[in-house]
């Protein structure tokens, strides 16, 4: 398993930090939720931990190695990321598609191998869409669309990263999203580490959570710890109103007010 972790990282565009002096040391095998106000540099600090983005200072270590001297296609093989879907994508196949999970393992213009086929045949059937294999993704919805972005990519990858995964789905759609990645979090045991805006999706999916404001880490820890009335009116300037999921401790935010930041 792909151990994960920054030290000191800053990073941000033309030498304006975004994000300031983080230390973290992300839990191997974990489902870990990024939370916090827009603009606090949530996007910025998952390109980095995928590599998109360089740090201004400070490093991100992949298995103790900094992850600017690793070759591109050996992170490839270790950290996957879900940024945004491109239309660029939309005449092609599913089968394509997930096939492109594959790249980080061919050797110059081989041709897929057999292990390749049998992983692409996994991802088509752990997103139930085997029967539509050869359909343009044009043709899906955008939940099932999503599934197939994030089993092409998470295809023998031990880290998983997705930036607001749900977003401009509905509830349905939100829902089947984060039940796929919790069931590819139990059943193979990666880690996924994903921003989310939606605070109960966060409390009742993540294992640990990471809340960010103005690019400096506030708070973390388990849902419990983090998604108190306390933070919650420090972190988003809200007065919540909180309970807990059925059979859980898990916190629930009921209903909300604008409060003022104690």
């Amino acid at each position: 398993m792909a151990k994960l972790r920054t030290v000191d990282l800053s990073v941000g565009y033309q030498k304006q930090k975004i994000v300031q002096n983080l230390t973290i040391e992300i839990p191997e095998g974990k489902i870990i939720g990024l939370i916090g106000p827009n603009g606090s540099g949530k996007s910025t600090f998952l390109k980095a931990l995928a590599r998109i983005l360089q740090p201004l200072s400070g490093e991100v270590l992949l298995d103790a190695q900094n992850l600017q001297n690793i070759k591109t296609k050996e992170v490839a093989k270790k950290i996957a990321l879900l940024s945004q879907v491109s239309d660029s994508s939309i005449g092609l196949t599913i089968r394509e598609i997930v096939s492109y999970g594959r790249f980080p393992y061919q050797k110059g213009l081989n041709s897929l191998s057999e292990q390749d086929l049998a992983a692409i045949d996994w991802s088509l059937q752990a997103t139930g869409l085997t029967a539509l294999a050869d359909e343009t993704i044009s043709t899906l919805s955008g939940g099932q669309k999503q599934r197939v972005w994030i089993m092409a990519l998470a295809q023998d990858t031990d880290i998983v990263i997705l930036d607001e995964p749900t977003t401009f789905l509905d509830p349905a759609h939100q829902l089947e999203i984060l039940l796929l990645l919790q069931q590819i979090n139990k059943t193979y045991g990666k880690t996924i580490i994903m921003s989310i805006h939606d605070l109960n999706h966060a409390s009742r999916f993540s294992d640990y959570i990471y809340a960010l404001k103005g690019g400096e880490l506030l708070v973390s820890g388990t849902p419990e710890t983090v998604l108190t009335k306390e933070w919650l009116q420090r972190l988003f300037e809200i007065d919540a109103v909180l309970g807990t999921f059925p059979n859980s401790t898990k916190p629930l935010v009921l209903t909300y007010e604008l409060g003022a930041q104690a």
